[in-house]
């Protein structure tokens, strides 16, 4: 199903974070492997979450489950992602995109796989780095017990600092995509972007110039490859420090993944391309 597998054995479960219910909760009983519909969280220190967790985000849904470190399914709750030095864990968008999906199908368990980094730049999850296959040898683990079934991708500010990545970002985003999917051996792999926050535009010192430029074209992305969606972020606020969503706005945007990733998964479009690979596969 995958190639180079044998390759991306090679590297570090370091770089792998885990979910914080993995130290406290036992494994969970799992549906039938095609029952179990597994999304990949990827990206930078807004998908890994730093909004501060509250209640809501420490009730679990009883057919969300996250993939620990340790390779064990288990029930979510925020923080989702851990293992990342110096760094305060908190809030992403996974657990609320995946409560909404859950509740979407209700036949069906969500699996949530963390695999975002803070502060990385899109270069570092491109083929032959260290992010890419560290995704590829989670995904691996992971479609042992269920499908993969999409990607939630929130990256870009690392690269709004400059113009030369700001300008490259839609041609590199892209061939990430590409090869990602054909990493899996899954050329339709809904995959969902998410607008960084438009407060990166107003920044005092403006640490990120071109935040705009790299929002415009994740905007675009729908229009430029299949089976692509993108989560806007107007209208959502900032903690303090003027760089990661506060937790209500993390709870938004995993909604607003939600809304995109279904409606690829409902397209007739994707519904066609999908029965097609499938036939050619037999």
């Amino acid at each position: 199903m995958f190639r180079n597998f044998k390759n991306l054995l090679i590297c570090s479960a370091s770089l792998i974070p885990t979910s914080g219910y993995a130290d406290t909760n036992s494994p969970v009983k799992l549906p039938p492997r095609e029952k179990l519909k597994i999304y990949l969280l990827m990206g930078q220190s807004n998908m890994a979450g730093r909004g501060v967790p509250e209640q809501e985000d420490k009730t679990p849904h009883p057919r969300v489950f996250v993939f620990t470190q340790s390779n064990q399914w288990e029930l979510a709750v925020e923080p989702l992602t851990l293992g990342e030095p110096k760094k305060n864990p908190g809030v992403g968008p996974g657990l609320a995109f995946a409560k909404v999906m859950a509740d979407a199908n209700p036949g069906v368990v969500i699996g949530l796989v963390p695999c975002a980094v803070g502060g990385t730049p899109l270069k570092r999850w491109m083929p032959g780095a260290d992010l890419y296959s560290n995704v590829v040898v989670r995904a691996i683990a992971a479609a042992k017990f269920g499908m993969i079934s999409g990607i939630l991708w929130h990256q870009g500010e690392a690269d709004s600092a400059n113009s030369t990545n700001a300008n490259s970002y839609g041609e590199r985003l892209t061939k990430m995509i590409g090869d990602i999917r054909a990493e899996l051996n899954l050329p339709n792999l809904p995959f969902v972007v998410g607008q960084t926050g438009e407060f990166n535009y107003t920044r005092p010192g403006n640490p990120q110039p071109f935040a705009r430029a790299v929002n415009e074209t994740l905007t675009k992305l729908p229009e430029k490859v299949p089976f692509t969606g993108c989560a806007l972020s107007k209208g959502l606020t900032s903690k303090a420090d003027l760089v990661h969503f506060d937790a209500k706005s993390q709870r938004e945007l995993g909604k607003r993944y939600a809304t995109e990733m279904l409606k690829l998964e409902k397209s007739p479009r994707l519904k066609r391309a999908e029965s097609e690979r499938k036939l050619l596969e037999k």
